[in-house]
């Protein structure tokens, strides 16, 4: 199995109304263009945790 995935693939799967987790290095490592990426196909009511 290929642990390096597109960030396409990585949020694919998401759906509305999902609990997602979100990690990085304080506010250095904030995965934003993953963020942007959600907002940008629509994915909408999202519970999200944020490791800080």
């Amino acid at each position: 199995m290929d642990k390096i995935m597109s960030l396409d693939q990585a949020v694919e799967d998401i759906q509305d109304g999902a609990t997602i987790m979100l990690g990085g290095f304080l506010g250095v490592g904030a995965p934003l263009k993953s963020i942007d990426k959600l907002v940008e196909i629509g994915v909408k009511d999202l519970t999200i945790i944020s490791l800080a």
